[in-house]
C-alpha cells in the first residue's frame, strides 16, 4: 500500500547569473556583494553575514522575486584577448511570483554610464618566482559556506496548507570562505622544470588587464591570495601544456 506524502517545508531558493563586465565599471555593486558582510545580532549575540538583497526576474509574461538573497560563489575566468565575465552563483530564502510583466520593481535604479563597452583582458599571473609566461589562462572561484537554519516547529507544520504559508529557512550559518581555481600555460624551455612542482606557502597574484595596456598595469581586476597551496601538473598532448591547480583558505 502507498502512502500519501506530506509536504511543511521549502528549500532555499538558489540562482545563477554570468555578468558580462564593461569598461564603465557598472557592475561593480553586484561584484562587491560577493564579499561584502555585514554585522547582525540576536540575543545579544553579534555575528557577521554576507549582505543580503531582494532580486527580481522580469519576463515576458511574470515577475519573479528572490527574498534575502546572498551571493555564496564568484567564478572568474581569464583567457587572453577574451571579454571578461563572472558567473555568481547564490541563495535566497524564498522565491516567489510577485506579478506579471508589467509588475513595478520597487527602489530606485542604480545610475548607470550612456554606454556598454564590453571589456576585453589578458590575464597577468605571479606566481612566487616560477615562470607565468605562455599563458592560455586562468579561473578563480571564491565560495563561501553557508547552512541554512531551518524553520519548523510542529505547530506550524500543523497549519501547512499550501506553498504561501510552507515553512521557509530563515536565517543561516556563515562558514569558511574558499579560494580556488587553475592557472594554464604552454610548456616551453623557460617553464619545462615546473612540471611537478608544488608549494603550501606561496604568494600569488592574478591581474585582468585590458586589452591593449601594458602589463605593467593595475589592471581591471586584481587579487592577491597569500598563502596558497598548488600543484602542478602536466598535460602531453598535441602542445604540451602544464597547470596548476591552487587554493587558498
Amino acid at each position: 500500500m502507498f502512502e500519501g506524502s506530506t509536504i511543511t517545508k521549502a528549500n532555499p531558493a538558489s540562482f545563477n547569473i554570468v555578468v558580462p563586465l564593461t569598461v564603465e565599471k557598472d557592475e561593480s555593486i553586484v561584484i562587491d556583494l560577493l564579499g561584502d558582510l555585514v554585522e547582525t545580532t540576536d540575543s545579544g549575540i553579534t555575528t557577521q553575514q554576507l549582505k543580503s538583497f531582494d532580486m527580481y526576474v522580469q519576463t515576458g509574461s511574470s515577475t519573479f522575486k528572490v527574498e534575502s538573497a546572498v551571493i555564496t560563489e564568484g567564478a572568474f575566468t581569464f583567457q587572453p584577448q577574451d571579454q571578461f565575465k563572472v558567473e555568481l552563483t547564490g541563495q535566497g530564502v524564498k522565491l516567489s511570483r510577485v506579478g506579471d510583466e508589467s509588475y513595478t520593481i520597487p527602489g530606485s535604479a542604480q545610475a548607470e554610464a550612456a554606454t556598454r563597452t564590453p571589456l576585453l583582458i589578458y590575464p597577468v599571473v605571479t606566481l612566487d618566482s616560477l615562470s607565468m609566461n605562455s599563458l592560455l589562462g586562468a579561473s578563480l572561484r571564491i565560495s563561501t559556506n553557508i547552512e541554512w537554519t531551518a524553520f519548523e516547529t510542529l505547530q506550524n507544520s500543523l497549519s501547512v496548507t499550501n506553498s504561501s504559508n510552507a515553512m521557509f529557512p530563515s536565517t543561516y550559518t556563515l562558514g569558511m570562505r574558499v579560494a580556488s581555481g587553475e592557472i594554464r600555460q604552454y610548456q616551453t624551455d623557460n617553464n619545462v622544470t615546473q612540471f611537478d612542482d608544488f608549494n603550501t606557502s606561496s604568494n600569488l597574484t592574478i591581474k585582468a588587464v585590458e586589452v591593449g595596456k601594458a602589463s605593467s598595469d593595475n589592471g581591471f581586476f586584481s587579487i592577491n591570495l597569500n598563502p596558497i597551496s598548488y600543484t602542478a601538473r602536466m598535460n602531453p598532448e598535441d602542445a604540451y601544456t602544464q597547470s596548476y591547480d591552487y587554493t587558498s583558505t
